[in-house]
C-alpha cells in the first residue's frame, strides 16, 4: 500500500494539482468554500472550540485553515530557558547534524546545505547542532512561530517537488524534505545562528511570512533575499501555510539540548518547552 502510495506521487502531476487546490481554497463562493470548510472540519475533527471564530465566518477556506487561535489557547513556556515548538503537530525526527547531514526517517538523511538551498558555507554553522523536524496534519493549527528570539538575516526560497510529508513518504521518498519546494529563514540571536525551514507539500497552495506576505508558489528558480531590522520576539508568529506541511528546525552546536520528550511521534503544540537553551 505505502509503495503504491508513492508511485502515485511520482506519477501525478504535483504542481498543477496543487495550483487547483489553490484555486478552490481562494475561493470566496459561499456555497464552494462552506462545503469546503465544513467537510473538512468534520473529517479531520478538527477542535473549533480553540479557534478565534467560528466556522461561519471565514471568507475563503484558506481563511479558516490559516485560523488564529483564542487569545491563551498557546501558552509560552519560559523562552530564557526553553527553545519553543514552533507549530502544533508531531515530531517526525530530532537529533544531532552530523557530516552535514540530518536523518530524515530510519536508514534515509539528506544535506543540511541541500535543505538551505545549496548553501554549504551555512551549513556549516549548524554541524554537530541540533535539528528537529515537525509535521503538521490537516487537523493542526497551521501558523508558524518563533522557537527563539532573532533577528532575520537571509530568507532563500527553493524549488522543488510536492511530494506528501506525511510519515509513510518520509520513509520512502529519498531526499524528501530538501527535494520539496521550501523556503529556509535564517535568524540571528541569543542563540547564535538559527534556521526555520517552512517545506511545501502535495496541494500545499503557498507559505506565507509576517514580513513579507505570501510566498508566490511553485516558481522556477531559487530566489535569496537578505534582511534586515526584521526581529521577532520567542512565540511570535513568522509564517502560515495554505494547506500542508513541516517544519524543520536547525540549532549550532552548545546552544540546544533537546528535552527527552521530543522523540519521533511525540505530539507537541506550539509554544511549549521542547528543548533547554545550554
Amino acid at each position: 500500500m505505502s509503495s503504491a502510495f508513492i508511485r502515485a506521487q511520482h506519477l501525478a502531476p504535483q504542481h498543477a494539482l496543487s495550483k487547483l487546490a489553490g484555486r478552490f481554497a481562494d475561493s470566496t463562493n459561499p456555497w464552494l468554500k462552506d462545503v469546503l470548510i465544513r467537510r473538512f472540519a468534520a473529517t479531520y475533527d478538527v477542535d473549533m472550540a480553540e479557534a478565534e471564530r467560528p466556522l461561519g465566518e471565514y471568507r475563503t477556506f484558506n481563511d479558516f485553515f490559516t485560523r488564529a487561535l483564542k487569545p491563551g489557547a498557546r501558552p509560552l513556556a519560559d523562552a530564557a530557558r526553553f527553545v519553543l515548538s514552533p507549530a502544533d503537530g508531531a515530531v517526525s525526527q530530532a537529533g544531532q547534524v552530523a557530516n552535514g547531514r540530518i536523518v530524515q526517517a530510519k536508514g534515509r538523511d539528506y544535506s543540511v546545505a541541500q535543505l538551505l538551498g545549496g548553501d554549504g558555507e551555512a551549513a556549516a554553522r549548524f554541524e554537530g547542532g541540533r535539528f528537529a523536524t515537525i509535521y503538521l496534519s490537516p487537523k493542526d493549527y497551521h501558523r508558524v512561530h518563533m522557537p527563539a528570539a532573532g533577528t532575520l538575516k537571509r530568507t532563500v526560497y527553493v524549488p522543488g517537488d510536492l511530494f506528501s510529508v506525511n510519515a509513510v513518504t518520509a520513509e520512502g521518498v529519498e531526499n524528501l524534505f530538501a527535494r520539496n519546494e521550501r523556503l529556509s529563514c535564517l535568524f540571528d540571536g541569543e542563540l547564535g545562528t538559527f534556521a526555520s525551514v517552512m517545506v511545501g507539500a502535495m496541494i500545499v497552495a503557498g507559505i506565507a511570512t509576517v514580513w513579507g506576505g505570501r510566498v508566490q508558489p511553485h516558481g522556477r528558480t531559487v530566489i535569496d533575499a537578505a534582511h534586515r531590522d526584521i526581529a521577532l520576539g520567542a512565540g511570535d508568529e513568522m509564517g502560515r501555510f495554505y494547506l500542508g506541511s513541516t517544519v524543520v528546525l536547525l540549532f549550532e552546536a552548545g546552544q540546544v539540548e533537546w528535552l527527552d520528550t521530543l522523540v519521533p511521534g511525540a505530539k507537541v503544540r506550539m509554544g511549549e518547552a521542547i528543548g533547554r537553551r545550554l
